[in-house]
Formats: C-alpha cells, sequence, structure tokens
C-alpha cells in the first residue's frame, strides 16, 4: 500500500482527495494535515511514502515547508497540489525540490497517475510544464524579470501585488515589517522597477496574481 499524507487546510479539498484514493487499491489515505506544523509533526513521528503538499498553509508557505522536508527527508516525495496556475509557481517548486506538481482543477486519475510516478522514484509534470522546462534549459539570460527573484522576493511581489500591506505582508510571513521592507526594495532593484503601482501593472500583465 501506498501512505499518503494530505497537507490541505481545506477539508473540503481534502474529503475530496480522500474520495479519489479511497477508489484506488492500492493507495491508503494514512493521514491528513491541516497546517505546515503539523506536516512536519507527522512525518517526523510516522512513515510515508508521498506527501500531497498544497502551497497556501495557515502558518507557513507551501514553499517553506517543501525546503524543510527536502533537508529532513530528502528521500520523501513531495507532489504540489495548487490552486495556482503552473505559470506562477511550478517552477519554483520543482526547483525547490519537489517530485510533481498539479493544479486542483486536475483529473482525479491525473492525481493518481502522479502519486505513483513520484512514488516510483520519478518527477511528475504536465505537457505545458515540460515544455516550460525545456526552455529554461540555456536560457537564463532570457528569464522574465520575476523569475530572477528569490523564493522569498516571489511572495512578497505577490503578497504586494494583492494589495496587502507591509505590516500584513510581515504578519502573514513571520516576519518583522522592516524585514518586508527590504524585501521590497530588493525586488524593486532586481525588477528595474520604482512603486507598487508599477509592480501591481507588471503582476498582472504577466499573470502572477488570480
Amino acid at each position: 500500500m501506498i501512505r499518503v499524507l494530505i497537507a490541505d487546510d481545506h477539508a473540503v479539498v481534502r474529503q475530496g482527495l480522500k474520495q479519489i484514493l479511497g477508489d484506488t487499491p492500492e493507495m491508503l489515505l494514512a493521514g491528513e494535515a491541516t497546517n505546515g506544523q503539523e506536516v512536519l509533526d507527522r512525518v517526523r513521528a510516522e512513515t510515508w511514502d508521498v506527501v500531497v503538499l498544497d502551497i497556501s498553509m495557515p502558518d507557513r508557505s507551501g514553499l517553506d515547508i517543501l525546503k524543510q522536508l527536502r533537508s529532513e527527508r530528502p528521500k520523501l516525495p513531495v507532489l504540489v497540489l495548487s490552486m495556482y496556475s503552473e505559470d506562477q509557481y511550478a517552477l519554483r517548486v520543482l526547483k525547490a525540490g519537489a517530485s510533481g506538481y498539479l493544479t486542483k482543477d486536475s483529473a482525479a486519475d491525473e492525481l493518481v497517475k502522479a502519486i505513483r510516478k513520484v512514488v516510483s522514484g520519478g518527477r511528475y509534470v504536465s505537457s505545458f510544464l515540460a515544455e516550460k522546462l525545456a526552455l529554461e534549459i540555456g536560457a537564463d539570460s532570457n528569464k522574465l524579470p520575476h523569475e530572477t527573484l528569490s523564493d522569498r522576493e516571489f511572495q512578497v511581489l505577490r503578497l504586494i501585488a494583492a494589495g496587502n500591506s507591509v505590516t500584513e505582508i510581515a504578519a502573514e510571513l513571520y516576519l518583522s515589517p522592516k524585514t518586508v521592507s527590504t524585501y521590497r526594495a530588493r525586488l524593486l532593484q532586481k525588477m528595474n522597477l520604482t512603486t507598487n503601482a508599477e509592480l501591481i501593472h507588471y503582476a498582472i500583465r504577466n499573470h502572477l496574481i488570480d
């Protein structure tokens, strides 16, 4: 049996995933986690074959949790299942060590296929993402400005573009307002922008926010 840990803060999503896995004979939904700390606690205490992880968690970013899992359990496959489009996060999570990336509107059979693939030691990407990865090879000089940002800078960019204040971003990312301001200044410099308005316009134009 494939022991699956589902990490998502939405009960409806977890219930839907349980239904999908329950209809697949060799898969066992052995556990659920509703926040980042629960994910880490359960991975440290129990044995899993795969973690299905959401990017948006209430206490810590899924990217941060992914990096922690990679550090503590480098051989444990992590399949990221997110509401965000592949354009927004897929390349980042794969570079951070995820074994695969799926959006939540993917078909049930695609999820099962992805779990089987990553548990067997492979990596799962859609045909769209595979093409983007191919284009990435040797194309550093052609990167868009936001693709040069660190993961934390990218998080701050998206939160600013969504209309959050420095104080709100600091609370969400568990950082000080001063640190958030530093990230903001750094990402504006990297992207050759000067104001939040320019940043918001860029994010909308490049489909970085929903």
